[in-house]
């Protein structure tokens, strides 16, 4: 009898509003404000060096996805590409730092949305009910995922009709030099705004559940990316005219505060629920790629073949849901990791490293996109790395050297 398997049920619109749900989260309502503190009105360079080199890394994945239509992302595309020791450090980069920021979303939202004192069982009840979602279906995960989405762009839509309305740049807070953060400040910036981008992973990680990947997936990858950026963009100028960049930096809500120039009441709500809703999106598409980047590595026996199950009726990879959630719950229910996850944006780093070194060795057919956009995408990836700060780095290579000695340890047993 032919075991279970994943279904191909995501179309491109489907695959279009998992990256955005990814990518547009609440760190489009928060990540101003240390952006604006490195860089100042600088940050507006650092969005665009991001862009480039995200850019870079979409078109990498869009590459390999259409190469390799399978699940796991990055780590199937070095396995294929690179070998198992590639592929093996970029799924466990990815697997473990996007769990710790599975639990940083949750409690983020939990922020958001609960009353003082109940922002811990919200956060838990937050991911069980987004597992749920996930354990039903992809079409189900799909399907919130586009709910979230136009909540989330509806709030910012009004937020930044807001500022504008407010007087953007009447004060005299029109940027005056892009460099007033120097060459290290917007480098910064932009490994802050880097990740805002990165949810175009979650595309790639879901390669074996979209009907005519070949297709589908770089469009999907492409999309979201350009609406993404225009979205950052947009909010990036608001804010920056509105409050200005020392008002930015100063700022722990710096969208709802600019909107709130405007002397909108009702404006704090709407950007709120908006931030909340952002939240759950960027947490529901995390816990999906988590869990199909174990499946791929279970698979493989990269991690327990516990996780290497699919469901009978709902076609997920149930196992690997189920366990990303509950180290997510015992997470946010033991510590608070939303000021202590640099590891996972070291990471994220390296998993995109991966994927531009293994789309740089793709010849022939499977060739899309210029080499020099891997070159662009794989030395940005090194650049931000190292302007991250050194407890991240840090926390990172001790992470990498904890899965690279489970591996050995795992490959000598079996010898």
């Amino acid at each position: 009898m032919t075991p279970p398997a994943l279904q191909r049920r995501l179309g491109l619109g489907d695959a279009v509003f998992i990256g955005l749900g990814s990518m547009v989260g609440a760190g489009v309502f928060a990540v101003w404000a240390p952006a604006a503190d490195a860089a100042g009105t600088g940050l507006l360079v650092g969005l665009a060096i991001a862009a480039v080199v995200a850019f870079g890394n979409a078109t990498s994945s869009a590459q390999l996805a259409a190469a390799h239509p399978t699940s796991g992302g990055a780590y199937a595309y070095g396995r294929a590409e690179l070998g198992p020791w590639w592929g093996f450090i970029a799924g466990w980069g990815f697997v473990v730092g996007k769990t710790a920021s599975c639990a940083a979303m949750a409690l983020t939202f939990a922020a958001y949305a609960a009353p003082a004192g109940w922002e811990r069982p919200v956060a838990i009840g937050a991911v069980v009910a987004l597992t749920a979602v996930n354990w039903f279906g992809v079409t189900r995960t799909a399907g919130a995922a586009r709910v979230i989405v136009v909540i989330t762009l509806g709030a910012l839509g009004a937020a930044v009709t807001a500022a504008f309305s407010g007087g953007a740049f009447s004060d005299g807070s029109a940027p005056g030099s892009l460099w007033t953060g120097g060459a290290y400040g917007v480098l910064q910036s932009a490994g802050l705004l880097f990740f805002a981008f990165a949810g175009y992973a979650r595309i790639a990680t879901m390669g074996e559940e979209v009907r005519e990947p070949r297709r589908v997936i770089p469009r999907a990858i492409v999309i979201a990316f350009v609406v993404a950026l225009a979205v950052y963009a947009v909010v990036a100028v608001a804010v920056l005219g509105a409050l200005g960049p020392a008002g930015v930096a100063a700022s722990t809500e710096p969208v709802a505060d600019a909107a709130a120039r405007s002397g909108w009441e009702w404006i704090g709500v709407v950007v709120r629920v908006g931030a909340a809703a952002g939240s759950l999106g960027a947490l529901l598409a995390l816990i999906a790629g988590v869990s199909r980047t174990a499946f791929a590595m279970a698979r493989e026996r990269d991690l327990p073949a516990y996780l290497d199950r699919v469901h009978p009726r709902w076609h997920v990879p149930h196992r690997a849901e189920l366990t990303a959630g509950a180290l997510v719950v015992a997470l946010v229910a033991l510590v608070d990791l939303r000021g202590a996850i640099g590891f996972s944006s070291f990471g994220v780093l390296l998993y995109y490293f991966v994927a531009n070194v293994a789309a740089f060795r793709q010849r022939g057919d499977a060739r899309r996109y210029p080499v020099a956009l891997q070159v662009i995408g794989g030395i940005g990836c090194l650049v931000l790395a190292a302007t991250l700060p050194w407890q991240s780095v840090a926390a990172g290579v001790a992470v990498v050297a904890v899965g690279v000695a489970y591996r050995a340890i795992r490959i000598r047993r079996a010898a």
